[in-house]
């Protein structure tokens, strides 16, 4: 699901955005500082409710391991150390005090037992349970730390961590592979893909190939979710993600893609100003997946439908623009009808969107013959292609694309 901030489209200023104007530009950027205020902590208390849930859960779990593999190794190594007790008294013939015959103190080796009846080889002495004991305590208490070292990672270099690296790249090709496929599905399997990722991301929350594709799986809950609350909740998720990766990522665009877009979902729900700045960093990461990417259609599809809004931003817009921007975002209709075409240029029928779009551009250039072939061409292509089709979501936040 493909969003571009909503902040630099038309918005219809009904009767209640009259008030709003008559405030001194000072006033409303105090206003919107401290809604912004208010609805950042809220959503940072949320956040931080889920990590201490998620954390408590974790705890839990890992409890549960360490006492499982404490009870587990100690009951080895105790059946350990009883068969060597065993296998040296056998051996050993010198031990007056627990091998003796009744009548000579020879010890008997063909039955275990003495010519008068008496217990042999087998016997023990309270001593040699109280040896056992304390054996089986110091066994017990190396268990106990080797658990406790491992539970705080501190495993020697030249132990398994190779192995352990090896078999977590395995289970992360495959996880990818699902996730991807899960992404391409329908609801069910988006929202499966989902829960597929957040129950992995523990072991793979610093991989960037994990990264990407859980905000990616964000952004789809973002489209599939009807909660205004929930939506916003699940883009300012998948941002934060990515604002994480691309610190250490900044080479990846599959990271700067999906954070634009999930920069366009957030604003949604901001202000005219935030949305307008919003826009700004939109292009920012365009342009920047495009440099790294320069063979990849979505991308200049993205980029088209920016210029064609920034191309026909209305009044308001405009004003507000010049009011809190120095550098105002130009771009012409001409400059979308360029990207638009080289979709088409790298993946002929990528997006029936991107035709209707091309049509467009060149209706408001004028060219009606144009227009009309690039409809019918539009008009061929089924109405799921390669990119996603325009949602009612999508609409919302892109109304151009519905006129």
């Amino acid at each position: 699901a493909q969003a571009v901030p909503g902040a630099l489209l038309p918005v219809d200023a009904g009767d209640g955005a009259v008030p709003s104007l008559l405030l001194r530009q000072d006033e409303q950027l105090e206003l919107l500082e401290r809604l912004d205020f208010v609805v950042r902590n809220v959503v940072e208390l949320r956040k931080e409710v889920e990590e201490l849930r998620n954390s408590l859960q974790h705890l839990a779990v890992e409890i549960v391991g360490e006492v499982r593999t404490h009870l587990e190794e100690t009951q080895r190594m105790t059946r350990r150390r009883k068969f060597t007790f065993s296998r040296e008294r056998s051996d050993s013939t010198g031990s007056s005090s627990i091998y003796f015959t009744a009548s000579s103190g020879n010890a008997n080796t063909d039955d275990g037992e003495s010519e008068g009846g008496y217990s042999t080889a087998n016997a023990e002495s309270d001593y040699d349970r109280e040896s056992e004991r304390e054996s089986e305590d110091d066994v017990s208490c190396d268990t106990v730390r080797t658990v406790r070292r491992d539970s705080l990672d501190l495993v020697p270099e030249d132990e398994s961590p190779l192995l352990l690296d090896s078999s977590l790249e395995e289970g992360l090709g495959q996880l990818l592979e699902q996730a991807d496929r899960l992404h391409s599905g329908d609801e069910r399997d988006k929202r499966e893909g989902f829960q597929l990722l957040l129950n992995n991301k523990l072991a793979y929350a610093e991989q960037q190939e994990f990264l990407w594709r859980l905000a990616r799986a964000h952004s789809d809950m973002w489209e599939l979710t009807e909660d205004a609350d929930e939506r916003r909740s699940y883009a300012i998720g998948g941002k934060e993600e990515l604002e994480l990766a691309l610190q250490k990522w900044d080479q990846s665009a599959e990271c700067h893609q999906w954070f634009a877009i999930l920069c366009g979902q957030v604003s949604e729900y901001e202000s005219i100003p935030k949305r307008i700045q919003a826009g700004y960093i939109f292009k920012e990461h365009i342009d920047k997946a495009i440099a790294l990417k320069p063979q990849d259609p979505q991308l200049y599809y993205l980029l088209g439908r920016w210029c064609y809004q920034v191309a026909h931003l209305g009044w308001l817009e405009k004003r507000t623009v010049s009011a809190l921007f120095e550098v105002p975002p130009t771009a012409t209709v001409q400059d979308a009808l360029q990207n638009f075409l080289r979709v088409e240029e790298l993946s002929p029928g990528f997006s029936k969107a991107g035709r209707v779009y091309i049509a467009k551009c060149y209706r408001d250039l004028g060219n009606a013959s144009a227009a009309v072939l690039w409809m019918d061409l539009a008009s061929e292509l089924p109405g799921n292609t390669k990119e996603v089709t325009l949602s009612r979501e999508q609409n919302q936040i892109l109304p151009l694309c519905s006129a």
